[in-house]
């Protein structure tokens, strides 16, 4: 382990199968945090959990499918009795089903919708009374709840109308909780990455993801550790500080 900064820490991180999310769980554990991963795929959260416990580093792998509520808080309680408090939760999972509206296959929309905004709303549901009560009693006295989204949070662009929708929506909520709970020490922090090498291009479409790949072409794109890194800092700051929102591009990206 490198650090023991967060060695009081517990973290949940949904989407920790691959990419930012299985970054994050690398770092954050580096940090001396106890991790809780959760994602659908076992395999890999199995592999990833192994690989932080042989570096002398504290890992749970948890399978769940956060758009079923059920399983959502299953998740979260299952991380509490793993380690007793949960004062980091990271909301990464998501999806990006990207193309024109017209003629647009609605069960990508009702996707996106389940993921990126229902996920996210069941985990934080579940999760804040034990973020809360961490901020009050746990060793850090404060806690933080850090929702990924997009600069497409920001940015609407045409053929992303339903994906931006989501995306500004996580925006709109994660402010409005940060009013509702940052004077009792839970910081709430929004993430906005532009393009980033991760897999999330993969669930696109063919004709789609070609057209994606024709935008970013000879760009050089950021990598899941950027991110990381970015929400590393986010939860390591002094408790009287608050980092409310990342804004993060790669230098070649205009919009």
């Amino acid at each position: 382990m490198t650090s023991d900064v967060l060695g009081t820490s517990a973290a949940l991180i949904t989407g920790a199968s691959s990419g930012i999310g299985e970054a994050t769980a690398r770092r954050l554990a580096a940090c001396g945090a106890a991790v809780a991963l959760v994602a659908r795929r076992k395999d890999r959260l199995d592999e990833l959990a192994a690989e932080i416990a042989s570096v002398g580093g504290r890992a749970v792998a948890i399978e769940a499918d956060i758009t079923d509520q059920e399983q959502a808080d299953s998740a979260v309680q299952q991380a509490i009795e793993e380690f007793g408090a949960l004062d980091i939760v990271v909301n990464n999972a998501g999806v990006m089903l990207l193309g024109p509206a017209v003629d647009a296959p609605t069960e990508e929309w009702e996707r996106m919708i389940s993921i990126n905004l229902n996920g996210l709303l069941y985990v934080t549901k579940a999760a804040l009374p034990h973020l809360l009560d961490a901020a009050e009693n746990g060793n850090r006295r404060v806690a933080d709840l850090v929702n990924i989204s997009s600069v497409a949070g920001r940015v609407a662009r045409v053929g992303s109308g339903v994906y931006n929708m989501t995306k500004h929506g996580v925006g709109a909520f994660s402010e409005s909780l940060r009013q509702e709970v940052t004077r009792r020490h839970v910081r709430v922090s929004l993430i906005e990455p532009g393009a980033t090498a991760t897999e999330l291009s993969s669930h696109l479409r063919d004709e789609v993801r070609a057209a994606q790949l024709e935008r970013f072409e000879g760009m050089e794109r950021m990598t899941a550790d950027d991110i990381a890194e970015a929400i590393d800092f986010v939860v390591t700051r002094p408790r009287h500080v608050a980092i409310n929102e990342v804004l993060i591009r790669p230098t070649e990206q205009d919009n």
